[in-house]
């Protein structure tokens, strides 16, 4: 089945929803997207000759002033942006983000609910959760990197192209460059230096028509776009942002980040072996994925648009307790409790502490668990290879 056939009416539906939408705030010419409107307005600063890196060119007074923060070659691939008012640019993005959600929720879920009016009330239930409300609200494009990477990863497997999606979103945002090593790591080695020789590709192709921007980028936007050493804001739900915030910014909090990093990468690389060696490719791939958020030195909130493949992970294993406590994590109700901005993060108290880094937390707590899950093979009970890894990683 080709992957356009993968794509549930429902999130059709959603999709048309969404476009209706982003032409009624056109109509109202209200603001709509604050990432999507970046996208764009970093492309204008490109037809306009002027520096990604600088103050953006911007049509849009509404939009808050943030720098632009990905690859030259970002900006070139959101050119097509430019042909549209922010709002129906949003539409195009949130369009397309609905088909993604859907996709990648879809090929999670056991055969049994994986179309109908239950498919589509599982898939309305997945907008209450956090990053996939907040990523869709802003304009991101963090579904559809993530739906690139399943087709690459779950789909493509033994074909030509294999590669080709995870080193064009590598090139848009750097942080799934960790999904090059996940093909590498399965033994996939030609995919991996089809996906690294991509990326490099689209850099150098980049380099070649700004290369002032280029050299800009690396040497400087890519650390200071993000503030990606000292991010101690509660959106930043990495190792590095909790450490961040319990050491008050000091020195320290990098060298606790560069351990801790070394020991996620380690553990993950070990699990992801194993669960692709029993056959579980979908839960080798969430482990990468959840290592990759970790280790990242910035993974807003709504980067973690990977808890959708886990939840049908766990509805296809039948893991309720853990379901419910994802459901309840994930809402990112508790973010609201507490103090965040202008370094309030800083003194959270201990029940702050709980609440404001609970993604990070979640995760981790979640660790030991998969690691004596894995270690005494219940993920693959009696050998018997679960539907989501059959319809979507049975060549092996």
């Amino acid at each position: 089945m080709g992957v356009a056939r993968r794509v549930p009416h429902a999130a059709l539906v959603m999709a048309g929803a969404f476009v209706v939408l982003a032409v009624a705030y056109w109509y109202a010419d209200r603001g709509l997207g604050v990432d999507s409107s970046v996208y764009r307005a970093g492309a204008l600063t490109l037809l306009h000759g002027d520096s990604l890196y600088a103050p953006l060119t911007t049509e849009d007074s509404w939009a808050p002033p943030l720098p632009f923060a990905y690859p030259p070659i970002a900006g070139l691939l959101f050119l097509p942006l430019t042909a549209l008012p922010s709002q129906l640019g949003w539409g195009l993005l949130a369009a397309l983000s609905a088909l993604a959600l859907g996709f990648a929720f879809r090929e999670s879920l056991p055969e049994r609910l994986r179309s109908g009016w239950r498919f589509g009330a599982l898939l309305l239930s997945t907008l209450v959760l956090e990053p996939v409300w907040r990523s869709l609200g802003l304009g991101q494009v963090n579904l559809l990197l993530m739906a690139m990477v399943m087709v690459d990863v779950l789909l493509l497997r033994g074909r030509k192209g294999a590669g080709f999606l995870i080193g064009v979103a590598a090139a848009v945002k750097l942080t799934p460059l960790i999904f090059v090593a996940h093909l590498a790591l399965t033994r996939r080695w030609a995919d991996a230096a089809r996906a690294f020789g991509t990326f490099v590709a689209l850099n150098l192709i980049a380099a070649l028509v700004l290369p002032r921007d280029t050299v800009d980028f690396w040497t400087n936007a890519l650390i200071d776009g993000n503030d990606a050493t000292t991010n101690s804001w509660i959106g930043n739900q990495s190792l590095n942002g909790i450490f961040q915030r319990l050491t008050g910014e000091s020195h320290s909090a990098l060298a606790l980040y560069a351990v801790t990093s070394l020991v996620a990468l380690t553990v993950g690389a070990l699990l992801v072996r194993r669960l692709h060696r029993d056959g579980d490719n979908l839960g080798a791939l969430l482990v990468t994925a959840a290592v990759g958020l970790l280790v990242s030195p910035v993974s807003w909130t709504h980067h973690w648009v990977w808890v959708i493949p886990f939840i049908g992970y766990l509805i296809t294993r039948r893991n309720w307790w853990a379901l419910v406590a994802v459901a309840v994590v994930f809402t990112g109700w508790q973010f609201r409790l507490v103090p965040s901005g202008a370094k309030s993060e800083l003194r959270w108290t201990a029940a702050d502490i709980l609440l404001g880094n609970s993604y990070v937390i979640a995760a981790v707590l979640a660790a030991p668990v998969v690691v004596v899950l894995t270690l005494r093979g219940r993920v693959l009970r009696a050998g018997v290879v679960p539907e989501s890894s059959r319809g979507v990683g049975g060549r092996g």
